[in-house]
C-alpha cells in the first residue's frame, strides 16, 4: 500500500490526519501577503484598550501602533504617556488621532470602544446604540485597511462580532472576537490554583457565549498533557460533579468581582487580546477559543451566530476549527446559547 510521507521523512498510513483534527471554516479568504512592517490599530483608548495597548507594546509585536478614541485630550494624552517611554520599550511608532485615516494600513485592527450601560437601560436598548456606533466605526476601518483582520473586544462581544462582519463585508475567517479566550484563562488559573500546578500546563476550554451560558469542556481538561477526568476513572477516583459546576461558575463570577473591586477589568484582557495579536501577526497557527461563525459546527444551525470555539489562529485569521469532542449536554447548551443570540441579533436590523 502507498505510504504518505509527512516532512520529516516519517511514513504515516495513508490518514488525512490534519483534515480530521481541523474543520474548514465558511467563507474564509487566504492570508494577505507577508510585510516587513507590522501596523497594529486600536480603537477606544479606556482601560481596556490602553491596557491592550501597554501589553503589545512590551511584546514587540509592532513596527506602528495607532490610537483612536472620541475624546482628544484623552487621546493625546495617552499617547504622549506611552512615547515618553520610548527608552524602555522596542521601537515603536506610536500616533494618534480622533480621524480613522490614522488606521491606514493596518494588519490588525482591534475594536474595543463600546456604549457604557445607563443604570435601568435594557440590554437591547445598550445593543442598538453599540451597533449605531459600530456603523461609524467599521466601515471607517474597511476603508482605511481593507486587507487588515478585525478583532472586536466590545462587549456583548459575540454580537458586536457578527454586526463588524455584517458592516465590513469582509470574509469570516478576518472578523474574530476575542471571545472566551479570556475566560479558559481564568478556567486554566482555577484548575491549576486547585492542583498546585503552573497554569501554563494546564489545557482547558471553555466555548460558547462570553458570558453567563459560557459552557465548559470538562473532557478537554488535561495537565502535563494528562486528561484529568478520564485518569480519575480510570484509577477509580471519586470526584464530585458539584465541584466542577462551581469552578465553572467560579469563572463566571470572575470579572464581576474584579468590576466590583476595581471597578474595571483591564489587564488580564490586555494580555489575552496581545496573546490573539501574537498568533495572528507571527502566524503561529495557535489554538485559542475565540468568536467565529459558528454555524454548522455541533450541529448549530440558527442561523448566522458567532459563538467562541477552538479554532487556529495565523496570519489569514482563523484558519480552522478544532474537531474538539463535546458530550450531547455540553451541544445542547451551546445550540441554546446560539438561540438566544440569535433572538438578539433578529432584533438588531443589521
Amino acid at each position: 500500500m502507498a505510504m504518505k510521507k509527512d516532512p520529516s521523512g516519517t511514513s504515516l498510513a495513508g490518514l488525512d490526519i490534519a483534515g480530521a483534527f481541523f474543520a474548514p471554516i465558511q467563507q474564509s479568504a487566504p492570508a494577505s501577503p507577508p510585510k516587513p512592517h507590522i501596523k497594529i490599530s486600536i480603537i477606544g483608548t479606556g482601560n481596556v484598550g490602553m491596557a491592550i495597548a501597554q501589553t503589545l507594546l512590551t511584546q514587540d509585536l509592532a513596527d506602528e501602533l495607532a490610537l483612536v478614541d472620541a475624546l482628544p485630550d484623552k487621546l493625546r494624552g495617552e499617547m504622549l504617556d506611552l512615547q515618553h517611554a520610548a527608552a524602555f520599550l522596542p521601537r515603536t511608532k506610536i500616533v494618534a488621532s480622533t480621524d480613522y485615516s490614522v488606521t491606514a494600513m493596518s494588519d490588525l485592527c482591534i475594536v474595543t470602544a463600546g456604549a457604557r450601560q445607563i443604570p435601568g437601560e435594557s440590554r437591547l436598548n445598550l445593543l442598538h446604540r453599540n451597533v449605531a456606533l459600530f456603523k461609524k466605526i467599521i466601515p471607517s476601518l474597511v476603508e482605511s485597511s481593507p486587507d487588515a483582520i478585525l478583532m472586536i473586544v466590545s462587549n456583548p462581544v459575540d454580537i458586536l462580532t457578527y454586526v463588524a462582519w455584517k458592516l465590513s463585508g469582509f470574509p469570516s475567517n478576518r472578523v474574530i472576537g476575542s471571545g472566551t479566550n479570556l475566560d479558559s484563562s481564568r478556567f486554566r488559573f482555577l484548575i491549576a490554583d486547585h492542583l498546585d500546578v503552573n497554569a501554563q500546563d494546564v489545557q482547558a476550554y471553555i466555548i460558547g457565549e462570553h458570558g453567563d451560558s459560557s459552557v465548559a469542556l470538562w473532557s478537554s481538561i488535561s495537565v502535563g498533557g494528562v486528561p484529568i477526568l478520564s485518569f480519575l476513572e480510570r484509577r477509580q477516583i471519586a470526584y464530585e460533579k458539584e465541584t466542577l459546576v462551581n469552578i465553572h461558575k467560579e469563572v463566571v463570577n470572575c470579572a464581576y468581582e474584579v468590576i466590583q473591586l476595581k471597578g474595571y477589568t483591564s489587564w488580564a484582557v490586555g494580555y489575552s487580546v496581545a496573546n490573539l495579536a501574537w498568533s495572528i501577526l507571527r502566524d503561529q497557527r495557535r489554538i485559542h477559543p475565540v468568536s467565529v461563525l459558528a454555524t454548522g459546527f455541533h450541529e448549530i444551525d440558527c442561523g448566522e451566530v458567532f459563538l467562541s470555539l477552538p479554532a487556529q489562529l495565523g496570519r489569514s485569521g482563523v484558519m480552522t476549527v478544532i474537531n474538539v469532542p463535546i458530550s450531547d449536554e455540553e451541544a445542547e447548551q451551546l445550540r441554546s446559547s446560539a438561540k438566544t443570540i440569535m433572538e438578539l441579533q433578529e432584533q438588531l436590523g443589521v
